[in-house]
Order: structure tokens, then sequence, then C-alpha cells
């Protein structure tokens, strides 16, 4: 028993030496998304520190395991769909994505449950998610003009 304790000891203790990559590049203003106050309070609190290079890396996110699954959501998100490179993102793509933010809001897909246990603070109410469609649906119609 003490031999078995001794070894996870050392296996948690090893482990935090195989730490991913945890980056926050420069966002250059001239690529990131530009929108108005309310939209962009609602996308910071809820959606940046996945989709954006404004990720605020929680403590837990420094020990290991957990800092491997948040790394790795971290870069998913910012895959899927990044604000600080909103400019660069393919208008096809853009729209595919905007469409993605009414529709993964409002199955409760989006923020993750598994980031919401963690970060209440950025669970959407029905009034942030109004705010949020209305400005995909106001970009929707602006992207499908061009």
């Amino acid at each position: 028993m003490k031999k078995s304790l001794l070894i996870i000891v050392i296996l948690l203790v090893g482990i935090q030496f195989i730490n991913p990559s945890k980056t926050n590049p420069k966002v250059d203003d001239a690529l990131a998304l530009k929108t108005s106050k309310d939209v962009e309070i609602i996308l910071k609190r809820s959606c940046y520190d996945c989709h954006s290079f404004e990720t605020k890396w929680p403590k837990y996110s420094y020990i290991a395991p957990f800092s491997w699954f948040v790394v790795a959501h971290v870069n998913d998100g910012r895959i899927a769909l990044n604000f600080s490179k909103w400019e660069e993102i393919e208008l096809d793509t853009k729209i595919k994505r905007l469409k993605r933010v009414i529709q993964t809001t409002n199955n409760l897909r989006m923020p993750l449950s598994s980031y919401l246990s963690l970060h209440e603070e950025a669970k959407l109410s029905n009034e942030d998610k109004k705010i949020l469609h209305n400005w995909v649906n106001e970009q929707l119609e602006y992207y499908s003009n061009k």
C-alpha cells in the first residue's frame, strides 16, 4: 500500500514537468474583432478565454493533468473561432461561425458546461443571448451583402 502511494505521488509530481505551452500571442488590433461595447463585454466574459489570444490562464491551468485539458480546449477553441484574428477569417467561414454562435448558445453547448462549472460568471443570460443574437443577425446581413 505504501509503495503504491509513493508511486502515485512520484507520478503526480513527475507529470508537473510535462506542461503544454500556454500562449497568448500579441493581439493585432487591425485583425481583432471590433464591435459595440455591450457585445464586447459579453464576448470577453463568456467567450474570449477560449476564442481569442486574450486567454486568462487560471491557477488550475498550471497543474497537470488539468493543464493538458485546458490548453487543449483553448487551442481547439482558437481553431474553431478566434476573435483576435477576425479580419483574417474568410467570408464563407465567418458566416458559418456566426450562425454557429446562435446555434451553440441556443442549445447551451457554449460556453462549455465544464468551463461554466468553474467560471459561473461566463453563463449567458437570456438578455446576453438576445444581444449576441441581434449582433450576429446584423453581421450576417452585413456580410451577405458583400
